[in-house]
């Protein structure tokens, strides 16, 4: 029997800095599109961004594995655009600063998992049958955004809702901002038509595994299972070490990522503090 991933505080360490880089990336991307007079400012190893009141890119992550951060500075630039400040903080982080976070006023108000998986071990995962997944090119973008968008905003029912609940036109701005930003593209077709649509990431030897969705007419047929099998092949190709997932704890999505051998690693808590 293969032993469970462990993750030390190194790997969650190490798994939260490819988090920033890529939270960086696509918001710096989201400010050059909208002209936002946005901000991605470095703070103790994570980073505070802000890309727009309504995108999925605000909020400050990465903190409490390199001391504790200043933050009267960061609160007082969210709260210049009106803005809570939104604290996506690991369960490994420095406990001293869940603390400090909770004596400013931040509130707990939701809770995702980051899950991995050793690409050392011997894989078996293979596609469904009748089930076709490539990378999606730039002349089928727009095709591959509405099936992701329609995707989010019929999200599965399965499992702890998702914190934040953003209308179609943010989630539309912030997939043109995730291409933008270079992250590459994957489109599943079943019967001929397209079916799913995910992402992909590497850095640092970390692949990350973003933006999965299945249209809703195409769920339990194993779409999921598809895409996911094949950006694992091509992780291991570009000699990744880890693959990681992203889920609400609960869900299909866990499900689907503990059925091809992700192991639970650590609970990322949002902590929000209204301006």
């Amino acid at each position: 029997m293969t032993s469970p991933l462990f993750c030390s505080t190194e790997l969650a360490a190490r798994i939260e800095r490819a988090e920033v880089d890529l939270i960086s990336a696509v918001s710096r991307a989201s400010v050059a599109r909208s002209g936002v007079a946005g901000f991605v400012t470095p703070l103790a190893g994570g980073a505070a961004s802000f890309a727009g009141a309504d995108s999925p890119y605000t909020k400050v992550v990465g903190l409490g594995f390199d001391g504790i951060p200043e933050l009267d500075a960061v609160e007082e630039a969210y709260a210049a655009h009106g803005a809570p400040v939104s604290v996506e903080l690991a369960h490994l982080a420095d406990p001293d600063l869940a603390a400090l976070l909770s004596d400013r006023g931040y509130r707990l108000e939701g809770f995702e998992n980051v899950l991995g998986l050793d690409l050392s071990r011997p894989s078996d995962a293979v596609a469904p049958d009748g089930i076709e997944v490539r990378t999606s090119g730039d002349d089928e973008f727009e095709e591959w955004l509405a099936v992701v968008v329609d995707a989010s905003v019929h999200p599965d029912t399965q499992g702890v809702p998702w914190h934040d609940d953003f209308p179609a036109t943010a989630i539309e701005q912030a997939q043109r901002d995730s291409a933008a930003a270079g992250l590459t593209r994957y489109a599943a077709f079943r019967k001929g038509e397209l079916a799913g649509g995910a992402e992909f990431r590497i850095v640092d030897g970390i692949a990350q595994l973003a933006g999965a969705g299945t249209a809703p007419a195409h769920r339990r047929h194993g779409v999921q299972s598809a895409m996911l099998a094949a950006r694992l092949a091509d992780a291991r190709a570009a000699g990744c070490d880890i693959a990681v997932i992203v889920t609400q704890p609960g869900s299909k999505s866990q499900q689907n990522a503990q059925r091809r051998g992700f192991d639970l690693l650590y609970t990322r808590a949002t902590l929000v503090r209204q301006p």
